[in-house]
């Protein structure tokens, strides 16, 4: 059976490589800054929605947006 987990979020690099900012982010996708924060320090998971949403945004695959953790 093949076991996938979602590590590390990788919103702070990515947010960081673009030249952005949170409030940037939050701007043009519609998610409130915190939101973004929480999601930024592991405080909270993004939905689907929010992940494809802040994927277009950045110009990224979602899968970039987590460290993936698979086992088989």
């Amino acid at each position: 059976m093949i076991r996938i987990e979602i590590g590390q979020c990788l919103l702070e690099d990515l947010i960081h490589r673009k030249g952005m900012t949170q409030q940037q982010l939050a701007d043009m996708t519609g998610i409130s800054k915190s939101q973004i924060s929480e999601y930024r320090r592991n405080k909270r998971k993004m939905s689907l929605h929010n992940a494809m949403l802040i994927a277009v945004a950045l110009n990224c695959h979602i899968d970039d947006l987590y460290e993936w953790k698979v086992s088989r």
